[in-house]
């Protein structure tokens, strides 16, 4: 019987042990996170069953939300914000999913862009890198700067508005002295015509200032040395030569008449005759139609009373009307060689142009 009891007990003793080994090895596996492995197990186990929802989007729009992770931001915040915004429904299971895949140690804080259309999985790995968040802004030829405030509040991922950077580039703004000055830009003109005309890809976190100046370095970059140079040599700024590029983006559908356009009114401020461009009367009027770009008639030539109307004075505008293609400012500083002074629209539809050098040729192009 004693053998029995010795027995039972050296059992217990060596069970004992083997325990304390397996917990032993556990703590060094875990790295002494024995409980907190253990309830991502549990965690783990209770995730299998809700596979569905952790792949089901919140909705089907995929426009673009704009979302932050302040510094220092753990799951339980981002979640509440994510289902604020209405980007996931289901809080505990996000910060539940988070915790089971690490995400919860590895969310980084800045800007991103998500959308409804995201899972849950989906979401949660891309909130570990806001390097990869940028904003998609095109701004388009022939557009002037108010048409471009606006395409900032279409946007939607800006945190500033279209009025805030109209006040950075309009009439009467703090330009920017170094540009304004390599530009040849007047005291108190605004940057219409020099907020060169691409595709960008900005930074999340990227101000009104920050815009502006983005776009009028893709001017200077663009542009360069050699076409102020030649635009100088002419006896212009390129403040001059962003005006006249302007006028011939507007009038002009098809860039391969940028030169020619130019050519017509190259020649005509050679002689001292009106520039008469339809564009500069659209300018004059200010919107005041509903429209930044009304259609106008023969009356408007001289009804519109505003300096920027080329048909009431003479020599080029003010300033640029537009933002201009590179392909439009070298037509205008090295236009091509003609005796044009009238072109209009073809008549067959192409959008194209007739040329002509008299007036009675001017009058028998109509349709």
């Amino acid at each position: 019987m004693q053998r029995l009891i010795d027995g039972f007990f050296l059992g217990l003793i060596i069970f004992a042990i083997l325990g304390l080994l397996v917990v032993g090895g556990l703590v060094v596996v875990t790295g002494g996170r024995v409980v907190e492995e253990a309830q991502v197990f549990v965690l783990r186990l209770q995730l299998v069953s809700r596979q569905a929802e952790l792949d089901a989007p919140f909705g089907g729009d995929a426009s673009p939300i704009r979302f932050f992770i302040p510094p220092g931001s753990g799951a339980s915040a981002i979640a509440s914000a994510l289902q604020e915004a209405a980007l996931i429904r289901d809080r505990q299971l996000f910060i539940d999913y988070a915790r089971v895949e690490g995400y919860d140690r590895r969310f980084e804080a800045g800007v991103y862009f998500l959308n409804q259309g995201q899972t849950i999985k989906q979401i949660a790995e891309t909130l570990t890198d806001s390097s990869k968040s940028f904003i998609p802004f095109r701004t388009v030829e022939g557009a002037r700067i108010e048409e471009l405030a606006a395409s900032i509040d279409r946007n939607g991922l800006f945190d500033f508005t279209g009025a805030e950077y109209l006040a950075l580039v309009g009439e009467g703004a703090d330009l920017p002295a170094e540009f304004a000055a390599w530009a040849g830009i007047p005291p108190g003109a605004s940057l219409e015509g020099f907020m060169f005309p691409d595709t960008y890809q900005l930074p999340p976190d990227i101000t009104a200032t920050a815009l502006r100046d983005t776009l009028l370095r893709a001017f200077r970059e663009r542009v360069g040395e050699p076409l102020r140079e030649a635009a100088q040599a002419q006896g212009w700024s390129l403040f001059q030569a962003a005006t006249m590029a302007s006028i011939i983006e507007r009038e002009a559908v098809w860039r391969d008449e940028h030169a020619l356009i130019a050519s017509v009114y190259r020649n005509r401020l050679d002689i001292n005759m009106a520039l008469e461009a339809d564009p500069t009367v659209q300018y004059g009027i200010q919107g005041a139609r509903g429209a930044w770009w009304p259609q106008i008639s023969q009356a408007d030539y001289r009804a519109v009373d505003s300096p920027y109307n080329t048909y009431r004075h003479a020599g080029l505008p003010p300033g640029p009307i537009a933002s201009a293609s590179l392909s439009a400012i070298r037509a205008a500083i090295a236009p091509e060689e003609s005796g044009f002074f009238f072109f209009r629209a073809a008549c067959d539809g192409s959008h194209y142009h007739n040329f002509a050098v008299t007036f009675q040729e001017h009058l028998g192009n109509a349709c």
